[in-house]
């Protein structure tokens, strides 16, 4: 159950990134709600689709869709001060998505039965591919392609679990690599470690 009110607040926080972004990008009605929408739910389809499984469960997430149509429309018809209130916390509802979906990610590779390699991928791709199909529609470099550490801890919990060092089915161990995972996050986040780029334009 608790899980569930972890996914419930991902859900939320993808959908609230999602839904800024295109209010940013000067998106009407429609656009607001579909890139909202796509930002909970793409990676999901984008790990299914990779993985040659049918996306047909990603359909029936039932409550969860609501929860994120109601977070797009307090978003759009909320004052506009109150929304950049809640912004400026956004980043910590959005390293609970990262750690939550990364788990549901590397979970749904094990029920799968994929190796160590799949279920890498899966942890990744449901962690962030929602996050890079935003930033794809709102026709913005992908922001986990060259902005911070996040994909990495994603795949570090990919790479945990693959490797059986952390039990899901272990309550206490799924939580606390949760936990890890989201305070890595917020550490990298605010200290702005950043992987090292090469820039071909500096000698």
């Amino acid at each position: 159950m608790s899980f569930e009110i972890l996914t419930i607040i991902a859900v939320s926080a993808f959908a609230f990134s999602g839904a800024i972004v295109a209010l940013s990008e000067r998106y009407d009605i429609f656009g607001t709600f579909m890139l909202g929408i796509a930002t909970p739910f793409a990676g999901g389809i984008i790990r299914n689709i990779a993985m040659d499984v049918p996306v047909v469960h990603v359909w029936e997430q039932g409550y969860l869709f609501y929860v994120a149509f109601f977070t797009i429309a307090v978003v759009y018809f909320f004052p506009k001060g109150w929304v950049m209130f809640w912004d400026r916390w956004n980043v910590y509802l959005d390293a609970i998505g990262l750690s939550a979906f990364a788990l549901q990610g590397a979970a749904f590779a094990i029920e799968q039965n994929f190796p160590l390699g799949g279920i890498i991928f899966a942890a990744i791709i449901t962690g962030v591919g929602g996050g890079m199909t935003r930033d794809v529609l709102a026709q913005r470099r992908p922001m986990v392609l060259h902005q911070e550490i996040y994909a990495v801890w994603a795949m570090a919990i990919g790479l945990i679990v693959g490797l059986e060092l952390v039990d899901l089915g272990n309550v206490w161990q799924k939580y606390t690599l949760f936990g890890v995972v989201f305070s890595c996050r917020i550490i990298s986040y605010h200290s702005g470690w950043h992987l090292r780029f090469r820039d071909l334009y500096r000698l």
